[in-house]
């Protein structure tokens, strides 16, 4: 393979395959990378503005019995700190929501053995009855499969059940990396690759937006990263033409403080700033028929999140006015509505508020700032 051939059909939108995208990864320098993921941006993202959202990551609850090795937040059944929000914390976090301008709910949960089908449409109905405005961005395809194995039900059944109720988009949630070998390692509770992907096909085929994500930096090789990007243009490119189907792609590094990846097998996240510049622009390159790719300042850092918005990036993502899961093993790092326009502005773009559905939001012209202890 030949460097630079590669580079060029990156320009000219190819499919590279998964060794073709390793053989960048290992021989590529990442200026080039970077040069050719923002050509590519701007082709599909005219303009220069980032964007970003205001929503917060509430859960519904904490247990959960999938088990994940790399997962501080959840409690088995019956633990002492186990806990289902109730309506009333949901009334409060969502006026709080709302004051901060924001308008969507990102709500995920655990695998919680006794929580199926009813319990999700009843909890959607009551927030849209409260408050009809609100976005529901929620679940993710494991707990879809989970709902769907609860209820013995299909995908399709339970996402249409969902829809009805409320459901206005579905996360990229739970994909850490769609292999087999890898998830019987750090999820084996979670649905395995292919009904990840299935679940994505059927809420693509009911015109359900989505977006993808990769968790890495773990036990998977570096052609594994590849071959699940591939996999996720595969389904992308088997949406209908009516649907928008995967809007984004975020990737992430492993996040390991106090985790059982870390505390039981040795495995810690040794993603250095280069290593996830790279990734990301391989994202770009590797996901011509993705439009948005999101830098992942939560897991890297304000500097480093901006360095990759000359890399291939568009969004900056939400200031997640709440956010436990990922926080709990590890993840330091917070913006409020000012600060996260304040870091786009310094890398040389123009902030942009956006919806979930990348369609731009003017700032409210009335909004609490939010106040973040350190």
């Amino acid at each position: 393979m030949d460097t630079q051939k590669l580079l060029d059909r990156a320009l000219q939108f190819d499919n590279l395959s998964a060794k073709e995208g390793l053989f960048l990864f290992k021989n590529a320098a990442t200026s080039d990378l970077m040069f050719v993921a923002n050509t590519l941006r701007k082709k599909q993202v005219s303009g220069n503005k980032v964007t970003w959202i205001i929503d917060r990551n509430a859960n519904t609850t904490n247990v959960c019995i999938a088990n994940c090795k790399f997962c501080n937040f959840f409690r088995i059944p019956g633990h002492k700190e186990a806990y289902t929000t109730t309506i009333e914390e949901y009334t409060q976090k969502i006026e709080e929501t709302i004051r901060y301008g924001g308008e969507q709910l990102l709500l995920q949960g655990g695998h919680h053995p006794d929580l199926g089908l009813d319990f999700y449409c009843d909890l959607f109905r009551q927030i849209k009855k409260k408050f009809p405005n609100i976005k529901l961005h929620a679940l993710g395809p494991p707990e879809i499969a989970h709902i769907s194995k609860i209820d013995g039900k299909s995908h399709k059944e339970v996402l249409e059940t969902l829809m009805e109720a409320g459901l206005d988009s579905l996360p990229g949630a739970g994909a850490e990396i769609l292999d087999d070998r890898v998830r019987r390692m750090i999820s084996k509770g979670k649905c395995g690759a292919q009904e990840w992907l299935d679940v994505m096909r059927v809420a693509h085929q009911l015109n359900l937006t989505t977006s993808a994500t990769m968790m890495f930096g773990h036990i998977e090789t570096k052609l594994e990263r590849f071959e699940h990007l591939v996999k996720i243009r595969e389904v992308q490119s088997e949406k209908p033409k009516n649907a928008k189907g995967f809007l984004a792609f975020i990737a992430w590094p492993f996040q390991d403080d106090g985790t059982l990846l870390k505390r039981v097998r040795g495995i810690s996240n040794n993603v250095d700033a280069d290593e996830y510049i790279r990734m990301v622009a391989l994202s770009r390159i590797m996901l011509p028929n993705v439009k948005n790719i999101q830098a992942s300042w939560l897991t890297v850092g304000k500097a480093v999140g901006q360095m990759c918005l000359h890399a291939g990036a568009n969004d900056f993502g939400s200031i997640m006015i709440e956010e436990n899961v990922v926080s709990a093993a590890g993840a330091p790092h917070r913006f409020t509505s000012s600060t996260i326009q304040e870091a786009i502005r310094e890398a040389g773009f123009e902030p942009q508020l956006r919806t979930q559905q990348y369609e731009y939001r003017t700032l409210p012209e009335v909004m609490e700032e939010q106040v973040i202890n350190y």
